[in-house]
């Protein structure tokens, strides 16, 4: 793909993030009726009409293109390329009126992720990764330098979860070694890393929709993400991803 392919690709990601921003922001902090999903996770007209528009527009758009959508399930499953989204990533977040939600959405070629948006819309953050570099809102953006695991600032989004499905004391463990923990899960936390805030987040339990988005937004800001054993990410069913000087030590730690 070159580079004016991947540029005009860019901009249409800009243009599916702002288009499901304009939804989601509407019913942000508004009375919302609440569905349980069959897993009992929440869901929101917010979260339906949102992925209706950004599916409406890519498929209008690359009608070739697949989809993978977190609501609505595959579209055109066997296509070269295809795009992944969540509308709103923390979706517990929002219908609390906590900001540390977002929309995730990915472009896959043969399955491997090229281009990953973390957008928040209340916010207007867009920040944008294709696994060289990364970008808020059009300016460069770094992990930063973290020369030891007591320096870092951890974070999760249910700590809760890391007892389900990994082991805890090991994590606990990893919490006392380090400057800061905190619950700033979900997206954002993934956000933070980028930006260059946080130094490792930690998801135990995680969808191809929650990581796909993730891949090339983190590896572009210069971190590393792999699964909770430091396997490939996209081989997994979890996430580590932290700056480059420690992620090797956390892997370590936790198992």
């Amino acid at each position: 793909m070159s580079i004016s392919e991947l540029n005009d690709l860019k901009i249409f990601s800009k243009y599916l993030a702002d288009k499901s921003g304009d939804i989601i922001k509407n019913y942000f902090r508004t009375d919302l009726n609440v569905e349980s999903k069959p897993d009992l996770s929440p869901v929101t007209i917010a979260d339906k009409k949102s992925e209706e528009k950004m599916r409406e527009i890519i498929m209008k758009e690359f009608p070739d293109h697949g989809i993978i959508g977190e609501e609505f399930g595959s579209y055109n499953n066997n296509a070269e390329y295809k795009w992944v989204i969540d509308p709103i990533d923390g979706t517990k977040s929002f219908i609390c009126g906590a900001i540390s939600f977002g929309t995730l959405i990915a472009l896959t070629k043969k399955g491997e992720p090229i281009l990953g948006v973390i957008n928040q819309p209340v916010l207007n953050e867009f920040l944008i990764g294709d696994n060289n570099t990364a970008e808020l809102n059009g300016r460069k953006v770094k992990t930063r330098f973290c020369n030891a695991i007591e320096n870092s600032v951890l974070v999760t989004a249910d700590h809760l979860n890391i007892g389900k499905y990994q082991d805890i004391k090991k994590f606990e463990e990893l919490i006392k070694k380090v400057k800061l923990y905190r619950g700033w899960g979900d997206c954002y936390g993934y956000y933070l890393l980028a930006t260059g805030y946080i130094d490792i987040m930690i998801d135990p339990i995680m969808n191809v929709w929650d990581t796909m988005a993730l891949v090339p937004v983190v590896r572009g800001a210069g971190g590393v993400i792999t699964d909770y054993q430091g396997k490939d990410v996209l081989k997994g069913d979890s996430v580590i991803a932290a700056s480059q000087e420690i992620h090797a030590e956390v892997i370590r730690l936790l198992n």
